[in-house]
């Protein structure tokens, strides 16, 4: 029995993952499509996802995963809370789709093995989804650069809004700059993938995006500065150069974080704090306070939650939040429990991004791109597994070489 390589059709199934959460909200796009055209792509790409994983593994053949397993009992306070029907039938429509996306998940899970295949995957297709944003931006700035969104990057091709742009080209950017600091990939493609990500992060002024960036950044690094002397001369030119721009460029970029904003509107959260406030003073009943209202659109009184915690709260209960809590604290303790490597520095990286950004982004007790991230992360941390060797035609056993010995939980 050989290596169970990684089948190059697992690559397609994570695209059309990213493809199924890039959602169907978002600006005016070049050419008009219609919302209901935008949400059969994204359905029939999860749809087509599910049915190739399964191709691809119809032994059902799956690693253990605890990221997994409390995501999967997040579907429990999910179909509670929906099946009144409270949030309508649109609450079990999301209840399906989280329960087949997860399912996904776990059928690509026989290849996760520690590690970069799904590194390399999760650049390639938000790579793909930003170059389709920068061809927006070059076929017609106006639409990319709208004043309904203050002048900030937008998906002019697909419908994207500025923090997913931002948050599409931290991730890239973060996960390439840990690439190339491994050396396993050249400057000339890293280049090629941090540059223009770096200037579309700066046109959609997401800073949400940006903190995520640069703190994750500094976590991975720091979690590698004692076995990597690469790690340790970049942490020590990326210290000069932030000086360094603090001091020359101090005045641009506060410009630039403030966004023009007042001091009012700065300290609210761009107005976020205020529905925050709402929603927790909000009566609820004891089901609600522990199984949430149902999947909706992460929203309260109309206007979005962007809060992960809070949308988990309002839609899955005390119950849900106790569950993504669960899986997050999980990863990170595996993460810290790692001995230092590019694969766990990656996953410190994802882990803590999905983190900033949960403060003032929703998504984590859906399916949704923070999902995706926290998946990589678990295949990063997952044990390169060993299998029992198999019976050969004459009843004996072959001998398997320790560095292909592979094993898979059914």
């Amino acid at each position: 029995m050989g290596v169970d390589r990684t089948p190059r059709a697992v690559g397609t199934v994570w695209g059309l993952l990213v493809l199924n959460t890039l959602g169907s909200a978002g600006a005016q796009t070049i050419v008009p499509l219609p919302r209901s055209l935008i949400q059969m792509v994204t359905m029939g790409a999860l749809v087509a996802a599910f049915a190739l994983a399964l191709t691809l593994n119809p032994r059902l053949r799956v690693r253990p995963s605890a990221y997994l397993f409390l995501l999967t009992l997040l579907l429990v306070p999910s179909v509670i809370s929906s099946a009144d029907l409270g949030s309508g039938f649109g609450a079990l429509f999301r209840c399906a789709r989280l329960a087949v996306f997860v399912a996904t998940l776990w059928l690509l899970s026989r290849w996760w093995d520690g590690g970069l295949t799904f590194v390399r995957h999760h650049v390639r297709m938000y790579f793909a989804v930003l170059g389709s944003v920068a061809v927006g931006l070059a076929v017609s700035p106006g639409a990319a650069l709208p004043e309904l969104y203050g002048g900030r990057l937008v998906g002019a091709v697909w419908p994207l809004t500025p923090p997913q742009i931002g948050q599409y080209a931290a991730v890239i950017i973060g996960l390439t700059v840990l690439l190339l600091l491994g050396r396993r990939t050249d400057k000339a493609g890293a280049a090629v993938v941090i540059v223009p990500s770096l200037v579309l992060l700066a046109l959609t002024h997401t800073r949400t995006a940006t903190l995520g960036l640069l703190i994750g950044l500094v976590l991975a690094i720091g979690s590698l500065v004692l076995t990597s002397a690469a790690a340790r001369r970049f942490f020590a030119w990326a210290v000069l150069c932030a000086a360094v721009a603090a001091v020359a460029l101090g005045s641009a970029l506060q410009a630039w974080f403030l966004r023009g904003q007042s001091q009012e509107n700065f300290s609210s959260l761009t107005g976020r704090a205020k529905v925050w406030h709402a929603l927790l003073a909000a009566p609820r009943t004891t089901a609600e306070q522990l199984f949430g209202a149902g999947l909706g659109d992460k929203s309260f009184g109309g206007l979005p939650i962007d809060n992960s915690w809070l949308a988990v709260y309002q839609e899955q209960g005390l119950l849900g939040v106790a569950l993504v809590a669960a899986f997050v604290v999980v990863l990170g303790t595996v993460a810290l429990l790692r001995p230092p490597s590019l694969q766990r520095a990656c996953a410190v990286f994802l882990i803590s991004y999905c983190g900033i950004a949960s403060y003032t982004e929703a998504g984590l007790g859906d399916a949704s791109p923070y999902l995706l991230h926290l998946a990589v992360a678990a295949s990063l941390l997952a044990a390169p597994a060993q299998a029992t060797p198999l019976p050969a035609p004459d009843g004996t056993r072959r001998h398997i070489p320790r560095w292909a010995r592979r094993t898979e939980v059914t």
